[in-house]
């Protein structure tokens, strides 16, 4: 797997806004280890849509190994709006997505919801594969790109899942 998409809960979905917080340690040493694994599998490229939360987790990660990986990351966005109305703080955020390799917008503005499946249809077929941050019993709008992925042929799907991040949180419990 060359190409990997990067999708999952955002920040308030889980509500996790302390950059500060154990949990989002937890999640980013969950994040390191899987790209740690794909990496050692063949992974070149990143591909983000630009939100908060999970992806903008991962984009730290990954831009801390970057160098001894050699990742290369992208970030498609949506539309060339997407986060104008953002507060101060998630336009920095904001501002580190638009700092990597490969930067492009899928539409000027919003017209249809029909753009937003078209989007995703576009990201899966320039992509092997997806890691995303979703669980089945924590149901969001997610569901719908989870199903798009799964009903793909030939498209692999990494999950990460809350039993997979309490296993890590067990592990720092226990000093390995």
């Amino acid at each position: 797997m060359k190409t990997l998409l990067i999708a999952g809960y955002t920040a308030f979905d889980i509500s996790l806004f302390d950059e500060k917080d154990i949990k989002l340690t937890v999640i980013k040493l969950a994040i390191r280890k899987k790209l740690e694994s794909l990496a050692s599998e063949g992974l070149e490229w990143l591909i983000f849509s630009g939100n908060l939360g999970f992806e903008y987790w991962v984009l730290q990660v990954a831009l801390e190994m970057k160098i001894d990986y050699g990742f290369k990351l992208a970030t498609i966005f949506p539309f060339k709006t997407h986060g104008q109305n953002w507060n101060e703080g998630n336009q920095t955020k904001l501002a580190l997505f638009k700092q990597v390799d490969f930067t492009q917008y899928a539409y000027d503005a919003y017209e249809n919801p029909g753009q937003f499946r078209e989007y995703n249809t576009f990201l899966i077929q320039h992509a092997d594969g997806a890691f995303i941050f979703y669980d089945e019993e924590n149901e969001t709008k997610l569901k719908y790109l989870v199903a798009k992925f799964n009903e793909t042929a030939g498209f692999a799907v990494h999950y990460l899942r809350f039993d997979a991040l309490q296993d890590i949180a067990d592990e720092l419990n226990t000093g390995f």
